[in-house]
């Protein structure tokens, strides 16, 4: 049987993470520690076009989507767990989804796997600007492109300020406020002001 069959299967025709039908497709959960991630039924989630596209682009992250993390994280399926560990880890700025992140429980094998991608950034690589400032949080910062945020339907405009920003685990990204909306930034669009 192939990986994407198991898949449905397994998560009966329904996205791992928020239960949706729409266009499932298989996600290979990635790894510092094992290259081989996606080809097996163990080390993959089948998740809905809405999920994927907010982890592979996560300046579109709509923050309030991932509440459905409250469910999905007691899976007993570890591709699913670490899934919703790196996402509420992501988000863990917002008390929902740090409270959700301290009652999660993982084994040291799955939690592991969890922080494996973090790894690549433990050498404290700093957060810059377009120019190449550091950023750090409490920082405001101007946009200098329009940025389409897909989940929440609005475009945040070049040369709005984006005030007491948070740095992410990723140094290429922030969370701030736009719009009122809490979203991630890249932060090669980004331009500290002073």
């Amino acid at each position: 049987m192939k990986v994407d069959q198991m898949l449905v299967q397994r998560s009966n025709s329904a996205c791992e993470l928020c239960s949706s039908e729409n266009k499932l497709q298989a996600f290979g959960v990635p790894s510092n520690t094992s290259p081989n991630s996606g080809q097996s039924a163990d080390t993959s989630v089948l998740l809905c076009e809405h999920c994927l596209g907010q982890i592979e682009n996560p300046e579109t992250t709509d923050v309030n989507h991932w509440r459905c993390l409250k469910d999905s994280m007691w899976s007993q399926i570890p591709a699913v767990q670490v899934m919703a560990w790196r996402q509420l880890t992501q988000l863990s700025s917002e008390s929902w989804a740090q409270d959700l992140l301290e009652m999660l429980y993982l084994d040291d094998d799955t939690l592991e796997w969890a922080k494996s991608l973090e790894k690549e950034t433990d050498e404290e690589t700093p957060t810059t600007d377009s120019n190449g400032a550091t950023l750090n949080d409490g920082d405001t910062v101007t946009l200098i492109k329009d940025l389409v945020v897909k989940g929440a339907g609005f475009t945040a405009k070049r040369g709005t300020a984006v005030r007491n920003i948070a740095l992410t685990t990723n140094p290429t990204q922030i969370e701030g406020k736009v719009n009122g909306t809490r979203i991630v930034l890249l932060a090669e669009f980004l331009k500290k002001s002073n």
